[in-house]
């Protein structure tokens, strides 16, 4: 008897791709996304200037060529990453992400920045406590050397160990139900998430 498990996985696998590809191509012909179709793809309009640097910013880590543009591999690989990625793999994604000047670690100003712009894509603006007490709370638990900086390490140790940081709005791609990420990524418009 063979293995049918492997077999099923497979097809599985290339339905989903094709249902991907088919998504992809729908909104964007060309084959290459361009920022302003990112923006477009996921409903983005009339973003303030904090949210959109970090809709950019997530654009330039996706655009994993530096071409300026988005094509269908980079997409699967975002995907990939979304529903299958390991932990240690989504927090080294999100550092590179919020590392906006890629000096190899993240400053209060940016995660600062960073927080404003999630909550202000999010909706969510009026939290209970400010996106700098929230920023300050970050750095206090995890800048284990206290030099203001957040290195890899001390990104993804800290992720791990503190629950606040590790539920932050707009990290779907760290949730474990990858229903609701994959629901977020390939849509054409954002959905809110449980």
């Amino acid at each position: 008897m063979g293995n049918s498990t492997g077999s099923t996985v497979d097809d599985l696998q290339a339905v989903e791709m094709h249902l991907w590809y088919k998504k992809f191509m729908t909104e964007c012909p060309s084959g290459q996304l361009t920022l302003h179709e990112f923006k477009q793809f996921f409903g983005l309009r009339g973003l303030d200037q904090e949210a959109n640097a970090y809709i950019e910013q997530m654009f330039r880590t996706f655009d994993m060529n530096k071409d300026g543009y988005i094509d269908f591999m980079e997409y699967v690989a975002a995907l990939s990453l979304v529903m299958r990625g390991k932990m240690e793999h989504k927090l080294r994604w999100y550092f590179r992400l919020y590392d906006v000047d890629g000096n190899g670690c993240i400053d209060r100003h940016e995660l600062l920045n960073i927080i404003k712009a999630i909550r202000a894509i999010n909706g969510s603006e009026s939290q209970e406590s400010s996106a700098e007490e929230f920023t300050n709370r970050v750095f206090d638990r995890i800048d284990v050397n206290g030099d203001g900086e957040l290195s890899l390490e001390e990104f993804v140790a800290g992720a791990r160990t503190d629950e606040e940081f590790m539920e932050m709005p707009g990290s779907y791609p760290l949730q474990e139900d990858h229903r609701k990420s994959y629901r977020y990524f390939t849509t054409s418009k954002p959905t809110v998430l449980e």
